[in-house]
């Protein structure tokens, strides 16, 4: 079987491999939190791997952390034409968890390991970082109503 160039497989394909890539990733990042029970994992999982969540995350990302050439990948997969509707999320968040997933995809194929892990992690601690103002948020909203 002839080896794929990365660069020449359109961004859906990319992404295809890019939310295998991060799924795994967050799997074993709530497995690493101390839950066990499947239910509870996919809980937890969810949260990582939702729409929003990835969106808000690349967006973040690409402020201050990912490169020019990482940036470029992402906004070429967002704005890439597609067939897939999104099932629950909006399509501009729809949009740039596609270009999320495609630009993990592309550091996999590239055999850029290193850099995926990275840019996983760093995701996943933004979307932690969301996920707790927003509690605290709520808890304070919830204050005030009393």
């Amino acid at each position: 079987m002839e080896k794929t160039n990365w660069k020449e497989l359109n961004t859906t394909a990319l992404a295809f491999m890019g939310d295998a890539v991060y799924e795994m990733y967050v799997r074993k990042h709530v497995m690493e939190q101390g839950l066990i029970r499947a239910d509870m994992l996919h809980r937890a999982t969810v949260h990582y791997v939702r729409a929003e969540s990835q969106a808000a995350a690349v967006k973040s990302l690409m402020k201050d952390f990912l490169t020019e050439e990482e940036t470029n990948l992402v906004k070429r997969a967002r704005n890439h034409k597609s067939v897939s509707r999104a099932r629950s999320a909006g399509p501009v968040a729809y949009k740039l968890a596609t270009a999320f997933e495609a630009l993990l995809g592309a550091l996999y194929l590239q055999g850029e390991e290193e850099r995926l892990w990275e840019i996983c992690g760093r995701a996943v601690e933004r979307i932690e970082e969301s996920m707790l103002r927003n509690s605290k948020e709520k808890r304070t909203g919830e204050e005030h109503h009393e």
